[in-house]
């Protein structure tokens, strides 16, 4: 046998046992092994929380904080520009060394002023933390509960900018969800 008779007899039935395999496994995978279904629920967790009880109170709760920080604030500023409004109305009848005294006091005000912004900040920031993960707390309980009862194996968050970029509507468990929330959290 020549070396072309021989290559044409592996390249037919090469191609032969390679379709013979693929159409084993094909057929292998279609109809072996666990099939794969499930019930998929989605939800808008924003939504949830700017229309439950316990959402709306969560956000008047941290705008009253937020709201309370922003006030001192506010009069921290107050105090500077009044501070500020009379050295330049007395800067004229000043001796230069009650100036730089001046100046000096201002300028460390202005840094504890700088420093306590930056306080406030992370105090907001740690309330709206604790807040929201109290929350999100609630939700996971409340979804889980309406999810078993619904019979679904996951639920994916819908919100816009999220990974869910499809969904049909019929799969939204959200007014569920916060009917649950509302009677568990009135």
């Amino acid at each position: 046998m020549t070396r072309i008779a021989v290559l044409n007899g592996w390249c037919r039935n090469g191609w032969a046992g390679l379709l013979a395999v693929a159409l084993l496994i094909a057929g292998g995978c279609a109809g072996s092994g666990p099939k794969v279904e499930g019930r998929i629920g989605v939800l808008d967790p924003a939504r949830i929380l700017s229309d439950t009880n316990a959402g709306k109170k969560a956000k008047d709760n941290l705008a009253a904080f937020s709201k309370n920080r922003q006030t001192l604030i506010e009069l921290d500023e107050k105090e500077l520009r009044r501070m500020e409004e009379d050295f330049v109305k007395q800067a004229t009848v000043l001796s230069p060394t009650a100036k730089r005294e001046r100046e000096e006091v201002f300028r460390r005000r202005m840094q504890e002023y700088q420093q306590k912004v930056a306080e406030l900040n992370r105090e907001v920031q740690d309330k709206q933390k604790d807040v929201m993960d109290g929350f999100r707390d609630k939700l996971e309980a409340v979804v889980g509960k309406v999810a078993k009862r619904l019979g679904l194996q996951i639920v994916v968050d819908s919100s816009k900018g999220g990974a869910t970029l499809y969904r049909e509507d019929t799969l939204d468990i959200s007014n569920q969800v916060i009917e649950e929330f509302n009677r568990d959290y009135p």
